[in-house]
This record gives C-alpha cells, sequence and structure tokens, in this order.
C-alpha cells in the first residue's frame, strides 16, 4: 500500500523511547507476545498459567483456545499485549486435520461433500464448547484434501475465525451418511503467525532459566515479540512525538500531528498509529478518508480506541488550562 507523506522535517527525540526490536526482556513482558507450539494433552488455559508462572508474572493469557487433544499455533499475550487479544481471536486460522471416517467414501462423492462444506457454512458449535451453543456461519475459505490412508482423510482447512472442525467432521458424516471422528487436530497458522515461528513449552523454560540463572537473554530476545508484530495487518499512520504524547493521554489525532498515512483507508476503519522509531502508540479509528486527510491542514482526523504507549513516555507539548 502507498503512504501520503505529510512532512518531510519532522525529527523524533533519540533520547526518549527506541526501536521496539531494541526492548529487553522486562520491556518485552510489559508488552509482548510469544508463538507457543500447544502440545496434545494441557488445556490452553494450562499452558498460559504454566508460562505466567515461570515468568513470575500477575497476568498473562493466550489468544485462541485450542481444545486439549489439539496442538499447534497458541500465541502467549503479556502485559499491554493482552489488550488486543480481541484482535488475535479475529485472525483468519488454517488446520491440518485428520478425519476418521466409518468406512471409505466414494472418492467423487466425498468431493461434493467437501465443495459443499466450503463457502459461506453454518457452523454451529459442539455441546461440549465454552460458548453458547447457537446458529451461526463461518466463511471456510479452502478445504483441501492432502491424503487418504485407509480410511483417514488428512486435510487442510483455511477457516475464518471461531469455525469449530468438530462442527465439520459431523457434518461430513451428516452429508455422507456415516460416523465421521475428527482423530487429529493441528493450528499450522492463526494471521501472519506459522508454526516455523512457534517455540515448545521446553524450549520456553529452558530459555527463561538462561535468563534467570545465568544472567543469557538472548534466547528470550528471540522468543518473546514486540507487540508490534501482531498489528502488521493494520493500515499504518506514522506522528509526531507530541502527537504521541496527546494520543496516549487519550487525546484525539489531529492533522498537524501526522507524518504519513497509508493511502485508501476509508472513514471508519481502524489504523494502526506508530512514532518515527516504530513504537505502537495505539489503534485509532478515522473520522476521514485517509485520501481526504491528506488534502487539508487542520483539524481532528481519529479518534483512539485502545492506547498502548505509555503515557508518560513522550512529554506533554501542551498546557492544561487554568
Amino acid at each position: 500500500m502507498t503512504q501520503h507523506i505529510l512532512d518531510t522535517t519532522a525529527s523524533t527525540n533519540p533520547a526518549i523511547g527506541g526501536n521496539p526490536d531494541a526492548r529487553d526482556v522486562e520491556e518485552r513482558l510489559a508488552s509482548g507476545f510469544i508463538l507457543l507450539d500447544k502440545p496434545a494433552g494441557p488445556t490452553s488455559h494450562q499452558l498460559a498459567s504454566w508460562a505466567r508462572d515461570l515468568f513470575g508474572l500477575e497476568r498473562l493469557g493466550h489468544g485462541g483456545t485450542l481444545d486439549p487433544f489439539a496442538t499447534g499455533v497458541l500465541p502467549l499475550m503479556a502485559g499491554k499485549a493482552m489488550k488486543v487479544t480481541k484482535k488475535i481471536l479475529t485472525h483468519k486460522k488454517t488446520y491440518i486435520c485428520v478425519f476418521r471416517f466409518a468406512t471409505l467414501p466414494d472418492q467423487s462423492r466425498l468431493a461434493e461433500v467437501m465443495r459443499q462444506l466450503t463457502g459461506r457454512v453454518y457452523n454451529v458449535p459442539p455441546e461440549v464448547s465454552a460458548v453458547k451453543v447457537q446458529v451461526r456461519t463461518r466463511k471456510i475459505f479452502t478445504f483441501e484434501n492432502i491424503e487418504i490412508k485407509g480410511n483417514d482423510m488428512i486435510a487442510r482447512v483455511h477457516c475464518e475465525a471461531g469455525t469449530y472442525i468438530r462442527t465439520m467432521a459431523r457434518d461430513l458424516g451428516l452429508l455422507l451418511d456415516m460416523k465421521v471422528q475428527l482423530k487429529e487436530l493441528r493450528r499450522e497458522t492463526s494471521g501472519v503467525f506459522n508454526l516455523e515461528d512457534c517455540i515448545t513449552m521446553q524450549e520456553l523454560a529452558d530459555a527463561v532459566w538462561l535468563w534467570k540463572e545465568c544472567d543469557k537473554p538472548e534466547a528470550l530476545l528471540r522468543i518473546i515479540h514486540p507487540i508490534e508484530k501482531i498489528l502488521l495487518d493494520l493500515p499504518t499512520a506514522t506522528v509526531k512525538d507530541s502527537a504521541a504524547a496527546a494520543l496516549a493521554h487519550g487525546a484525539p489525532l489531529l492533522r498537524p500531528g501526522l507524518i504519513n498515512i497509508q493511502s485508501g483507508v476509508k472513514a471508519g476503519k481502524e489504523i494502526m498509529i506508530q512514532t518515527l522509531k516504530g513504537e505502537a502508540v495505539g489503534i485509532v479509528t478515522l473520522t476521514l478518508n485517509t485520501d481526504e486527510i491528506a488534502t487539508i491542514n487542520e483539524g481532528e482526523v481519529a479518534r483512539p480506541n485502545m492506547v498502548l504507549l505509555d503515557e508518560g513516555l513522550y512529554p506533554r507539548r501542551w498546557k492544561s488550562p487554568e
């Protein structure tokens, strides 16, 4: 996406803040996330609890529950990153699934049924799920047969967030007129994150031990990612230090504070605001189209709906009313 360059002379105070990749372990735990390759057995909540105890943190959560038998990409959110957990939950997901058929179905009939279960489909949560069972739809982008082994089909499902693969197994069975079980489930991707980005719980424990007992933080610095990497899929705008300070206090974004902004984004959409150092200031909702913003010099252009920058990091440049 192209950017509207609105100010070519702005600079940032090098003595304040810093590049997100230069943060130490404590700073990352205050606003960062870990990508875990969840093993089969424990619940997502248990893994988050174990990680919280490892670090000695009061708060650490997970983004996107996986059933105990399931494995794969599980983000763990620390500090201010917990504010964007809802955003993680809306990421598109990809799963590798093993479906077991009572008897091997006719291949052409199976392909037809898989086409029926692609697109916008009803996806009612199973009764064992933690959410209220109600009629709803989800988008299945692709449902791919990778391999048939005996009575098992290995498949890949790329789907909208909140899709229940157990429900897909049940619907496969209803349409094929036979029992179909979901035998294995592995989350391959969550948004832009994939299994190659993940570490195991043992690797996390080893890295924490090296940090605490040997004063070697290097492994944890590779494992704990700054919050900015969660927000990579949002349109962006860069602001001056003074605007960053104002936004951190909950003020609206004014046109003079902008340095650049992504083009082609409509009013009402969310964008991520960053400093010249790449720090996430927060997420704002546009009150004007970004192409219109590029044509004006004054006025309010967006309102904050989530502040991520520490309130006192950048000094205030305005006077309080008497």
